[in-house]
């Protein structure tokens, strides 16, 4: 689980990267013989999308999440939430569960596509 915390940062640029590729503006006029390709970047497609509350992981882990968070700050926090509402495989995963971005703390993007996002309820 230590390793999701420590790609949480990586998963972050992915999903930016990512976001960006899709919401790039169409062309006005686009040749007839010319394609647009998605630059590369280099992030694994997203294949499954899974929400992990951090109540629910290992002391220790937990306590390097908090860590993690932290040190991120309300910047790192805006990036990560920002990415996630665009990136529509995380977004939906998270409606069906009734949930936002503003509940997702931390996020890792594996080789296979396993996007796993770690969520914290918001106090009451």
């Amino acid at each position: 689980m230590l390793k999701t915390v420590f790609l949480a940062s990586a998963m972050t640029l992915a999903l930016s990267a990512a976001a960006g590729a899709q919401q790039q503006p169409a062309s006005p006029s686009p040749a007839p013989a010319q394609t647009q390709q998605a630059p590369n970047t280099g992030a694994p497609t997203i294949t499954v999308v899974n929400i992990v509350d951090v109540e629910q992981l290992p002391p220790e882990t937990k306590t390097q999440v908090d860590q993690y968070v932290a040190k991120q700050g309300n910047d790192g926090l805006q990036k990560l939430r920002q990415s996630i509402d665009s990136t529509p495989e995380a977004k939906s995963a998270l409606q069906q569960k009734g949930m936002t971005s503003e509940e997702v703390v931390a996020a890792s993007l594996d080789n296979n596509g396993t996007l796993t996002l770690i969520t914290k309820k918001k106090p009451s």
